[in-house]
């Protein structure tokens, strides 16, 4: 990648304070990897190599994304009236893409952001998770844990960025 774009990506630096603070005292090697945007098949390709990381219980894996960037200087202004306010729809449409990615299928996420459009800057990593977990053998529950907006949009003027965080773990359920 040429400087500007290693300048202007931020989300390792977003994350190393956090996995510090979760990790202090124990001895971690990181390793990460940018995902760019790749093709739905360069995404199912990775997804596939990687997954067999997913069954090793010592790995750990953090994906970075915000949700819906709202707001004409983003160029992305869905609105469906039914919600009501710009907000409220803006979570209606962040909430649709949590509860297909909490399903962890790649193609429905796929479907999803072909159809909405929805402005989610890390939806080809997210798409690569979901397909290391549906390559791997280790069966992964994802559950989003909470949802935020910079800002209630009441207005076309507005502007707002969404934000989820999520967890997955092994999912015991089907554990006898």
């Amino acid at each position: 990648m040429d400087i500007q774009v290693d300048e202007a990506e931020h989300s390792m630096e977003m994350h190393l304070p956090y996995l510090a603070k979760v990790f202090e005292g124990h001895p971690v090697k990181i390793v990460p990897i940018l995902v760019g945007a790749v093709s739905a098949e360069s995404e199912a390709m990775y997804g596939e190599t990687l997954s067999q990381f997913v069954d090793d219980p010592t790995n750990f894996f953090s994906i970075s994304s915000d949700f819906c960037h709202w707001g004409s200087r983003f160029n992305y202004m869905y609105h469906d009236k039914k919600h009501g306010p710009i907000y409220k729809s803006i979570e209606a449409l962040d909430k649709m893409g949590m509860d297909i990615i909490e399903t962890g299928d790649p193609d429905s996420f796929k479907k999803y952001l072909s159809e909405y459009d929805n402005t989610i800057c890390g939806r080809h990593p997210i798409s690569v998770f979901l397909h290391m977990l549906k390559n791997s053998s280790t069966k992964i529950k994802i559950k989003f844990l909470r949802y935020e907006q910079s800002s209630q949009c009441h207005n076309t003027r507005d502007s707002s960025v969404s934000y989820a965080s999520a967890a997955a773990k092994v999912d015991d359920s089907n554990s006898s």
